[in-house]
């Protein structure tokens, strides 16, 4: 790290303070330019790190729920995409907080490997069944923190429950055999 504590700026009438600091996860240094000369080194890093995570969270929204590519101009439209991504983020989080080994990955991770699952939803008087056919990931599925029954209170209490099938092929036979 390196810190100046008086930069002169083009059209600026005081002086900043200037920080270039490696090590926070990205290939170039990065510049921190503040005029607040009364926090210390260590808080102004932690903030802007903390700065950083949030612009981390909203790329990945742009990027795993098409979140540039809005429905309408229109400002309800607009504001109900952006409140249905930013839901669905914090979904895919709460999931991927579930499984193992999948702490840190991205939503578009989480859509391609789990919630892109072929199955079907089976509804019945007193349940929701989600019933999942079997993939490459299906060992981190049951073996996820997942509850084995949640009631949901707008399906007026009825729970919905996990089923991952054991998808068997049939063996072929070849030629006649007796």
């Amino acid at each position: 790290m390196h810190e100046d504590p008086a930069v002169a700026l083009t059209s600026y009438p005081g002086t900043v303070r200037q920080l270039i600091v490696t090590g926070l996860g990205r290939d170039q240094p990065t510049v921190i330019i503040t005029n607040d000369d009364q926090i210390t080194t260590r808080a102004l890093v932690q903030q802007y790190a903390r700065r950083m995570t949030i612009e981390q969270r909203l790329a990945e929204i742009i990027r795993a729920f098409c979140a540039d590519a809005l429905s309408s101009t229109v400002n309800l439209n607009v504001d109900l995409d952006v409140m249905l991504a930013v839901l669905a983020h914090a979904l895919t989080a709460a999931l991927r907080s579930r499984l193992p080994g999948y702490a840190t990955v991205t939503p578009d991770t989480i859509q391609r490997r789990f919630l892109e699952t072929p199955g079907q939803i089976i509804t019945s008087a007193d349940a929701v069944t989600v019933r999942l056919e079997r993939r490459a990931f299906s060992p981190v599925l049951r073996s996820a923190d997942l509850p084995p029954a949640t009631p949901v209170p707008w399906w007026q209490g009825r729970p919905i429950r996990y089923e991952f099938l054991l998808k068997v092929a049939p063996i072929p036979l070849r030629g006649n055999r007796r």
